[in-house]
């Protein structure tokens, strides 16, 4: 991988791109660390100081925004709104016929369904805008804190609005970001802002728990949290490169004096097909009852349950309800995302069949079967990657926000891994002299 990168900066206009993809990457940090107006930064530097560790509900958005959300900047909601939004219409497609036929219509439908994406990002970025202001203003969004209610101290609707307006535009910001990236850097642009968003947590989080450690000054806790990360970078390497393939031939047809087809292919079925969706999936369902709960008034039966059972990560009908939902979403995203009916009618049209198995109806009950053998393994390494960070809390006092959490690591791993192959796809263009001589 790293003779890849040394080739890469050698290579003139591969050069040009890494370095343009790197200066994009240093405005989107600076942006991270720019409060927006209306907010009182010393009483914000407080509260995080005191809340270190214990970010509650906001722990997986401030994840993803790379520490940015409850320091309130310009960039506080980060990459999130995107992703919610690729998330809501790629789910739609699946359900609403028009989005289904832009889908099909090739490069032409895709920029349409990502015009739509970018108009959905920004209302999103609003909702979200306000519920962050709202929430920052009542003081919950640092429980605890001494002076969480001083952190907006101007509470005029034309503060308020103006805040808002801040945190969408640095929203849109991000996404033209990424964006450039994808067209004018190496490509995968969202992608690589999540990944340093991720990635830049992880010092001040090691820190913290050699800070917390007792033995040895704290060096053993951090040498074992590091020794964890990398078994654990490992085994989701093996787990996401490892694939199912099913063998397609296709037969010899004759058209005019030429004969086309007689080819042999694969189908790549990925054990972990759903990717990181189904643990950010039951994440936002878990975190809804505890915020409700949050700013529910009164001492009402159900709003105790909530707060003893789901807001620990480490109570038991916590760790049970979460391990369920993330196979439950493992197996309706696979359901969704791959359609066996529609690759068996595909390769029956281009003449493909799997060896020993009928075109058409046979093929597609065969891909359905295989499919979900494939999915239970993918589901259970979820779920037992997921609750790493609950096993780092039980075994030696971590904090709920242990560094090589579950989604951050699929998050990291994945993006690295395709990273590398646009990388090293690109390199292969330049080298290939094969029409060139």
């Amino acid at each position: 991988m790293l003779t890849g990168f040394a080739r890469a900066f050698r290579t003139p206009d591969l050069r040009k791109k890494l370095l343009f993809t790197l200066g994009i990457i240093v405005v989107y940090r600076v942006g991270t660390h720019i409060p927006i107006p209306g907010v009182n930064y010393k009483a914000v530097q407080t509260c995080v100081t005191e809340a270190s560790g214990n970010q509650g509900l906001f722990g997986l958005v401030n994840m993803f925004s790379g520490g940015a959300l409850l320091q309130i900047t310009v960039f506080a909601l980060g990459i999130m709104p995107y992703i919610t939004a690729s998330i809501i219409l790629q789910l739609l497609t699946v359900v609403i016929p028009r989005l289904e036929a832009l889908k099909k219509e090739g490069q032409a439908g895709t920029a349409k369904i990502t015009q739509y994406t970018r108009y959905l990002t920004v209302a999103l970025a609003i909702l979200q805008g306000t519920g962050l202001v709202a929430t920052a203003r009542s003081g919950a969004l640092f429980n605890g804190c001494s002076v969480a209610g001083n952190i907006v101290p101007d509470r005029a609707i034309f503060t308020t609005i103006t805040m808002v307006i801040c945190m969408t535009a640095g929203t849109a910001v991000v996404m033209w970001l990424g964006e450039l990236v994808t067209d004018r850097g190496i490509g995968n642009g969202m992608s690589i802002l999540m990944f340093i968003s991720i990635a830049a947590t992880f010092p001040s989080a090691l820190w913290a728990i050699k800070k917390q450690g007792t033995l040895a000054g704290g060096w053993i806790e951090f040498g074992t949290v590091i020794l964890v990360g990398l078994v654990m970078v490992g085994l989701v390497v093996f787990v996401e490169q490892a694939q199912r393939r099913i063998p397609v031939q296709y037969a010899k047809r004759m058209i005019g004096r030429r004969s086309y087809g007689g080819t042999s292919t694969y189908i790549p079925l990925k054990v972990n097909q759903a990717g990181v969706i189904p643990v950010i999936f039951a994440s936002s369902l878990l975190y809804i009852p505890a915020l409700v709960a949050q700013f529910a008034g009164g001492n009402a039966g159900w709003k105790t349950w909530v707060t003893q059972n789901l807001t620990k990560g480490d109570h038991p009908i916590y760790i049970t309800l979460y391990f369920l939902l993330i196979v439950f979403f493992a197996f309706f995203y696979v359901a969704i995302s791959f359609n066996p009916e529609e690759v068996a009618d595909n390769m029956k049209k281009y003449g493909g069949f799997i060896p020993g198995i009928r075109a058409g109806r046979p093929t597609a009950e065969y891909l359905s079967y295989v499919l979900n053998r494939i999915t239970w393994p993918g589901s259970l390494y979820l779920g037992l990657i997921a609750l790493v960070p609950t096993m780092a809390l039980v075994g030696f006092g971590a904090s709920q926000n242990f560094p090589f959490g579950g989604t951050s690591i699929l998050i990291i791993v994945g993006v690295g891994l395709e990273t590398v192959k646009q990388i090293e796809s690109q390199l292969q263009q330049r080298n290939y002299e094969g029409f060139l001589r």
